[in-house]
């Protein structure tokens, strides 16, 4: 399981992330939600230890990212937007590279790395040279790299902005197939994302939650019962009136 606890960050006079909590389960796909610059990266890399908070706390399996960062970063796979890779390498060489990062060695390197390359499809490019993959096989590289140690809580950021509609359905098949085992959050602002592949949604705007439910119970907050756009929209920009949740 994962608890976020009141996380605030500020840079500045800017509140970016102010007060979040939830819980995510094992089982679970859980999408993030936000326009750009609502707070959803800053949210992601304070919960996988890449940025401090200025207070609150995430609770990884029962490991503290902030009194136990090593633990809890054991059991987080991340993806971050943009990730990066050593272009030049291989991409069996990148992911052995990235597996004794992460402290394997031996026999037991070669099979994470040949288990994370048919996870992730990428057996036809695992002798190519990453700067003359697509972007789609790029993606899935990096996806490989997330999931080389079996995390029981993956975290991806903006994993299919850009890709082109077979790219995304590879990328969605992936996470669909991992989904029972891990506790899985999608961080995007591509709503198509979230009822593609998630069971349930936390809209933030301005560095607040303002809303969290299933993507069916999201769309009934609007008067018209719209689309997920119609209540993404009315949560973040006030366009469309919102019906009174109990």
């Amino acid at each position: 399981m994962l608890e976020v606890k009141e996380l605030h960050k500020q840079f500045g006079s800017i509140h970016a992330v102010n007060g979040v909590s939830f819980k995510v389960e094992q089982g679970e796909v859980l999408g993030f939600l936000g326009p750009n610059g609502a707070g959803k990266s800053t949210t992601m890399r304070m919960i996988t230890g890449f940025l401090p908070p200025t207070s609150g706390t995430a609770v990884v399996n029962g490991h503290d990212v902030i009194t136990a960062p090593i633990a809890a970063k054991n059991q987080i796979g991340y993806l971050p937007e943009n990730a990066p890779v050593y272009s030049d390498m291989t991409v069996v060489n990148f992911l052995r590279f990235a597996a004794e990062i992460r402290g394997f060695s031996g026999s037991a390197r070669l099979r994470c790395v040949d288990a994370a390359i048919e996870k992730a499809h990428l057996e036809k490019v695992r002798n190519q040279s990453i700067s003359t993959l697509s972007k789609g096989y790029r993606q899935r590289t990096c996806f490989a790299q997330a999931i080389l140690h079996d995390p029981p809580i993956l975290i991806m950021d903006e994993p299919t902005d850009g890709l082109d509609p077979n790219q995304k359905h590879v990328v969605r098949a992936m996470i669909r197939e991992m989904a029972p085992r891990k506790v899985i959050i999608i961080s995007t602002h591509i709503l198509e994302e979230v009822e593609a592949v998630c069971s349930r949604a936390i809209i933030i705007a301005n560095g607040r939650i303002v809303a969290n439910g299933t993507p069916a119970e999201l769309k009934t907050r609007t008067d018209s019962h719209g689309t997920l756009e119609d209540v993404f929209r009315a949560l973040t920009l006030g366009d469309e009136p919102l019906r009174k949740v109990s």
